[in-house]
């Protein structure tokens, strides 16, 4: 299932991902409190590690078992709906991290973390709108808007900053995802939003920012 996900968000956006997630995923909570630093330990099911030292990068990408076994038992390729959304939406969170960095390290570029929590939210809504374009019958056709966006919630233990950080990623990605519903009625299914979505997705954090800016007032 991972492998779908990190296949189908590598697809959307037409990039090479020669690294396999499941050959860098963990699922052991001990291995967290090893590698973390106190201040990072949370109890979140998602967590995408990252160091950087001699000229390398290391990655690790951690999903709670639990929240695998939920996903396994109710699996969203079959039928995304209520039920399994947001464990659906934080499986893809995980992996459209991965994707990000790896793309942009093997193109020497660097990612701040705005950019990547910006970058993940428009993920979330062009996945599911790629899996629920083969379920007709899903109740999320007409709520996914509403459902990433409306009311977004974050976990209550993030510090003022990290609040802001994910509050403006966003609202960013909320404007620029309402943008192509309006200027793209028929989503995916339509080359000029994947040619939009592609370019967007190779664009700097400025760039992405004025991107979206023009794009709500076009």
């Amino acid at each position: 299932m991972l492998q779908h996900f990190q296949t189908l968000l590598s697809e959307l956006y037409g990039i090479e991902q020669h690294l396999d997630v499941l050959d860098f995923l963990v699922t052991d909570q001990r291995f967290l409190a090893a590698v973390e630093e106190p201040a990072n330990a949370r109890g979140a099911e998602e967590k995408l590690l990252i160091h950087q030292g001699d000229g390398e990068l290391g990655l690790s990408l951690y999903l709670a078992p639990e929240l695998l076994e939920r996903l396994k038992d109710c699996d969203p390729r079959n039928r995304l709906g209520r039920r399994n959304f947001a464990d659906f939406c934080t499986a893809l969170e995980g992996i459209s991290h991965f994707n990000y960095v790896v793309w942009n390290a093997s193109a020497d570029k660097a990612v701040t973390l705005h950019e990547l929590e910006m970058q993940a939210e428009i993920d979330k809504y062009v996945g599911a709108m790629a899996l629920l374009a083969g379920q007709p019958d899903s109740v999320l056709h007409d709520s996914l808007y509403d459902r990433l966006f409306a009311d977004p919630r974050f976990a209550a233990d993030l510090s003022p900053e990290e609040q802001e950080r994910y509050r403006s990623a966003s609202a960013f990605a909320a404007k620029f995802c309402h943008s192509l519903a309006r200027r793209f009625p028929h989503g995916l299914s339509r080359p000029g939003m994947l040619g939009e979505l592609r370019d967007f997705y190779r664009l700097s954090q400025p760039d992405k920012v004025s991107h979206i800016r023009s794009a709500t007032f076009a």
